[in-house]
């Protein structure tokens, strides 16, 4: 019984992970500062982050996760980005740098 409810929970945790690697879904929580279509400084602080390209972002978000990147908004998007994987991140950008 107890290994059944174990097998379930890591089969749980790894759904949920392929899941959270959705750059549309992902970016719904973004969207709130940078705009639906990424067309907004966030807070009016930030650069607007619509035409960067994929590895420029990714590399943006790399950055803040391990505080090496970023101005004004580095401490708010520290905590934005601790919780997002490297496959988050990568989907992220794939998704935002398609936006026209």
């Amino acid at each position: 019984m107890k290994i059944t409810k174990i097998t379930a929970t890591m089969a749980i945790l790894g759904l949920t992970s392929l899941f959270a690697a959705d750059g549309a879904t992902l970016f719904k929580t973004c969207a709130t500062c940078h705009g639906a279509n990424a067309e907004k400084q966030a807070l009016g602080k930030s650069q607007v982050i619509k035409g960067w390209d994929a590895a420029k972002i990714e590399a943006a978000l790399k950055g803040y996760k391990d505080g090496s990147y970023g101005g004004a908004m580095k401490g708010v998007m520290k905590g934005q980005t601790t919780r997002l994987s490297d496959a988050d991140i990568k989907a992220l950008a794939g998704y935002i740098s398609a936006m026209k």
